[in-house]
């Protein structure tokens, strides 16, 4: 899918460049779902379909390839995960460098081109390492592990209205006590879950807000040398890699001798420590965009669109750096904890869950900004996120997400101490 996908779009890309520029005298003015059009948004659409299918699964499956039952297997994989968000972490500086450089000196189809081929290799690696993975078997006679939890659920959904009789009876059936808990553990999760969504929220500022923001600075760096304003965003991988060696080596070793815990921190502390960060995260953006604004009118650059604010990039560093040291605690986090407490046959729905934290935080960040934007310009005022951004109030909005961020954090911590891990409760 993901081959089509950037096959599809690269095919797309090239007939769109190659499309001729529309007239005033033709209709194709009037109508921009072109038939070309239309086929790159279901390339996209593909693409986003792979995405949603390989994630989950490809990171359950490379989890399985370690040993729970086996004591240094299973703290590898706890190690595991780390490197993976690391490699993850790679891929996306060579995307933001690289592939960017690439699309606005080459053209976007050669750029969509080149990763196509790249999901040729990555596939066929796939494929070559086929003889040495380990395949976990499903139980016989188990069915469906999506069915079997919905009827658990379904069953359990009903439990508070059954009879005594029918209590005992079904406590007696080893098979429905086991769905039950199955059930009874996927539930257990959700509040977890729910309290993970604003960190989504903050997550998705990186490649939005941020970036804005990069655009009004002064992106010099050595005399007349510039730095494209995108690529302020590879402090954020590179805080990842840069952290992720750190954490790894040096810093769960020596939480290790405190706590006791193999992994340095549980996996409820490690997401919670990273909400912390990302709340300081907040704050600081906000502090660093009240200070460009209050340049921005003391060099009297409030009406000029155009104008770059006298204030360095460096500025915006730290904010970077801090949403990707809260990176490596909540999403690696959130991967290991939604892997190893969900039902053994549902763990690639654990990690479609930590998937989906980020994805509907997507969705609620544009649902406050279309809603916050619609409430500011009543009245003729400026919007928060007015085009002209010396004229908006983007600080407002991250001193709001930081406020989302501290009751997020206060509920998290109320959740994750009344919660009970999977090995305890066996």
């Amino acid at each position: 899918m993901y081959m089509q996908g950037y096959g599809m779009i690269t095919l797309a890309s090239t007939l769109l460049t190659q499309r001729p520029s529309p007239t005033l005298d033709s209709d194709s003015s009037s109508n921009p779902m072109s038939p070309q059009v239309a086929f790159f948004y279901v390339s996209l659409y593909l693409i986003a379909l792979a995405q949603g299918a390989d994630k989950p699964c490809g990171l359950a499956f490379a989890a399985d390839q370690f040993d729970a039952n086996h004591p240094r297997e299973c703290a590898a994989r706890s190690s595991f995960f780390n490197w993976w968000h690391f490699s993850i972490a790679i891929g996306i500086a060579v995307a933001i460098i690289v592939v960017s450089y690439i699309q606005e000196n080459l053209g976007w189809g050669i750029c969509f081109g080149m990763l196509c081929i790249v999901m040729i290799c990555a596939f066929v690696v796939f494929l070559v390492g086929i003889p040495t993975y380990r395949l976990h078997a499903s139980i016989v006679g188990s069915g469906s592990p999506f069915i079997r939890l919905g009827c658990s659920l379904i069953t359990l959904a009903r439990n508070s209205s059954f009879s005594f009789h029918a209590k005992r009876h079904m406590h007696e059936d080893e098979d429905a006590t086991s769905n039950l808990e199955e059930a009874r553990g996927v539930l257990r999760l959700t509040p977890i879950w729910v309290a993970c969504l604003a960190y989504g929220v903050v997550f998705v500022q990186i490649t939005t807000l941020f970036n804005k923001q990069g655009h009004t600075l002064d992106c010099h760096i050595f005399g007349s040398l510039e730095l494209p304003p995108a690529m302020l965003q590879t402090f954020w991988p590179a805080s990842v890699l840069l952290f992720v060696p750190f954490y790894d080596r040096v810093l769960v070793p020596a939480l290790r001798c405190l706590t006791g815990t193999p992994s340095g921190l549980t996996q409820l502390q490690r997401v919670g420590t990273g909400m912390a960060v990302s709340l300081a995260a907040m704050c600081v953006a906000a502090l660093v965009e009240t200070q460009r604004l209050e340049m921005a009118r003391e060099h009297n650059l409030v009406e000029d669109t155009e104008a770059t604010v006298p204030m360095s990039w460096s500025w915006l560093m730290p904010q970077y750096v801090m949403v990707g040291v809260a990176d490596v605690f909540v999403i690696v986090g959130m991967q290991e904890f939604f892997y190893d407490q969900m039902p053994n046959e549902l763990r690639s729905l654990g990690i479609a869950l930590y998937c989906s934290v980020i994805g509907i935080g997507g969705f609620i960040s544009g649902i406050l900004i279309s809603l916050i934007d619609r409430i500011t310009r009543k009245g003729g005022g400026d919007s928060w996120f007015s085009d002209n951004l010396n004229r908006a109030h983007l600080d407002y909005f991250y001193w709001l997400l930081a406020g989302l961020s501290a009751a997020e954090l206060a509920l998290y911590i109320c959740f994750a101490r009344a919660y009970t891990y999977k090995d305890k409760r066996n």
